[in-house]
């Protein structure tokens, strides 16, 4: 049978940025009609059409039409997260006997690299065709300094848009001085499609026996908490909302799911950390990574202020988002899997968000 849709790359522009900077939006379409949509301003999936169990396609990410709503927009929607992803413990951290500041933007705490970071950033981008897929190669050079971050980072992002409606990332990353490195990726997912309501009634299913809980300001307190008889035990397929409002204190002080899972598989070796599914649609999204951790959050502090796509209100726990990570706060914990990067040593980081039905 033949596919009415054919492997397509092609780029347009997407407004300029309050500096006055072009950004150019990349359109990815493969032969199954699965169509991904990435900006050079932050690395941001805007959207990611994928099928239901009828065929028919819908954007599954929540995102903005406007460049002047990212820009305005604190919820990292779609972006490439770094240098450090997630929360630094009070803004800094020490490193060879010497300490470095970086900014607050998260109560006390630094979140997702500071001010600017590589979500606010244009990036260098090229197309190309590969084994596997359209590719889209993401290339950044964070300098020395920035939001306080020593070393001259070179970073190198590929998404790809697989035959198999995978998209997935490749992160790669060196320095010329010992530095810190965790990069992720934030787009919040709504299988039913984006601004179709809530995500309470997605089914989850994450491989992972404990969590690293965490205090009043959302930092691990060192611990590992095991997940066997809490709200956090999704090792057998639960609904997010089916217990999202017990009376536990670790879903108090994240408003609900907004946590760090340990994931039940040896560091490095890419493996399943979770699958999603939609009841309605019969959309199943499975998260894989080569990363020891996964932020689950259930999007508990959206409030729609600002309209998404197509006008769609983004209200809290209209969509949620999975992030393979290295733990929160690694820097000023070292029992914790180290994300320290040296001269010589280069960054690698995979995950995949695989898409089908049943």
């Amino acid at each position: 049978m033949t596919s009415p849709h054919s492997l397509t790359i092609s780029k347009a522009d997407f407004g300029k940025t309050t500096a006055g900077r072009p950004v150019e939006i990349y359109t990815l379409q493969n032969v199954r009609g699965t169509t991904a949509r990435i900006l050079t301003y932050g690395g941001i999936v805007q959207s990611l059409s994928v099928p239901d169990r009828q065929g028919r396609l819908a954007d599954v990410v929540l995102g903005y039409e406007r460049m002047a709503d990212y820009e305005a927009g604190n919820a990292y929607f779609g972006a490439l997260v770094g240098r450090y992803g997630n929360r630094i413990a009070g803004g800094k951290f020490t490193l060879d006997g010497l300490t470095y500041i970086l900014a607050t933007n998260n109560g006390p705490n630094s979140l997702h690299g500071g001010l600017i970071g590589f979500d606010r950033v244009i990036w260098r981008a090229q197309s190309q065709l590969t084994p596997q897929g359209l590719a889209l190669i993401l290339k950044y050079t964070s300098k020395d300094g920035e939001e306080g971050f020593p070393g001259n980072l070179e970073v190198t992002a590929t998404y790809t848009l697989t035959e198999d409606n995978a998209l997935k990332l490749e992160f790669q990353a060196t320095t010329d001085k010992p530095t810190i490195c965790n990069l992720t990726h934030h787009s919040y997912f709504n299988l039913a499609g984006h601004g179709q309501g809530g995500i309470l009634d997605h089914v989850v299913d994450i491989q992972a026996d404990q969590i690293t809980p965490v205090s009043e300001v959302l930092i691990p307190t060192g611990e590992l908490l095991s997940v066997t008889g809490t709200p956090f035990d999704f090792r057998q397929p639960t609904a997010i909302g089916s217990r999202i409002e017990a009376a536990h204190l670790q879903l108090q002080y994240g408003a609900g799911y907004d946590h760090n899972w340990v994931i039940n598989k040896p560091p490095g070796q890419l493996g399943l950390q979770a699958r999603v599914t939609e009841p309605t649609s019969g959309r199943v999204m499975e998260v894989w990574s080569d990363e020891p951790g996964m932020q689950f959050y259930a999007g508990n502090f959206l409030d729609g202020a600002i309209p998404g796509k197509g006008g769609a209100a983004y209200p809290r726990r209209s969509g949620f988002a999975l992030e393979p990570q290295h733990y929160p706060d690694s820097p000023n914990q070292p029992q914790f899997p180290s994300v320290v990067l040296r001269p010589g040593q280069t960054f690698r980081s995979t995950m995949l968000y695989k898409f089908s039905v049943e």
